[in-house]
């Protein structure tokens, strides 16, 4: 069975640019680059990964690409562009000349609640399908009504819904997210991914405990066939190693069919992402 972790990062820490890592992720504060993933991966029997945007600029989807180049384990790039430029199609057409970009994302959870539906958006999203491209949607809770619309108005384009859309598990909340995941998981064209969500927790105190009522939603509106595995590393570092993330989703899956478990921690990113799975 291939295991594929369907979502982290890498970056050159910039001070001035990477803001959002505030004082309390501190641990996270230095360069992360494929030589410090590759040992952990391969500890964890983990077989690739899909690198994922962080910044918002064209350079860092170029210097992701670069580096899955040169890096056999990273089996695609879910970049950015500017959604709503004009020139949206060159950039596209630049990325997509790279065999291993595979998607897009917008950092959408620091834009404006109704953000993924303005025209321009939806026109820039839009753009995608047409070049097999999927859409990563990085919103929190209060914007997931935004995001059913946007699913429902370009029902041919394939989205994965990050970190569960950020529900409150520190504070023990649970609705209205509940009632919003279960109705964009009556679109059949998006999945969600099993991310992000130990920092979404009490980052020293949580337990596998914590995590399950959220994941018992998930599994229930997306079925096993449209979930995905994802570290969020080097993020989740601020809450919990590698292997605790890992631990905790391969103990919560353990009553599902091996078949099930494949899907989830593999066969599903390799078909949303259409990965090219490389041989040396």
């Amino acid at each position: 069975m291939t295991r594929i972790d369907s979502h982290q990062h890498f970056w050159r820490y910039d001070a001035a640019r990477d803001g959002w890592i505030t004082d309390d992720m501190r641990a996270i504060r230095r360069d992360f680059l494929p030589p410090d993933l590759e040992p952990v991966l391969e500890a964890n029997r983990i077989d690739g990964c899909v690198a994922v945007q962080a910044d918002q600029s064209l350079d860092e989807t170029r210097f992701l690409l670069d580096l899955a180049r040169r890096h056999r384990f990273i089996k695609g790039v879910v970049g950015w562009v500017d959604l709503r430029s004009p020139q949206i199609d060159a950039s596209l057409d630049e990325f997509c000349a790279e065999p291993l970009f595979c998607g897009v994302r917008h950092v959408a959870q620091a834009e404006a609640d109704d953000f993924l539906e303005r025209e321009d958006v939806v026109r820039g999203i839009g753009r995608l399908a047409r070049r097999g491209l999927t859409y990563d949607i990085l919103i929190v809770e209060r914007q997931l009504s935004a995001a059913i619309a946007l699913a429902s108005r370009l029902p041919d384009q394939r989205f994965v819904l990050d970190h569960l859309a950020k529900p409150r598990i520190k504070d023990r909340v649970i609705e209205p997210w509940r009632g919003a995941i279960r109705e964009l998981a009556r679109r059949p064209n998006v999945c969600c991914k099993l991310s992000g969500l130990v920092t979404e927790a009490d980052w020293h105190h949580w337990q596998p405990g914590d995590l399950r009522p959220y994941l018992d939603v998930v599994f229930e509106a997306f079925g096993p066939d449209r979930l995905m595995w994802g570290s969020d590393w080097p993020v989740c570092l601020v809450a919990a190693p590698y292997e605790r993330v890992l631990e905790t989703i391969v103990e919560y899956a353990s009553a599902l069919s091996v078949t099930e478990q494949g899907a989830l921690f593999g066969r599903n990113a390799e078909r949303f992402y259409g990965l090219v799975l490389r041989q040396d």
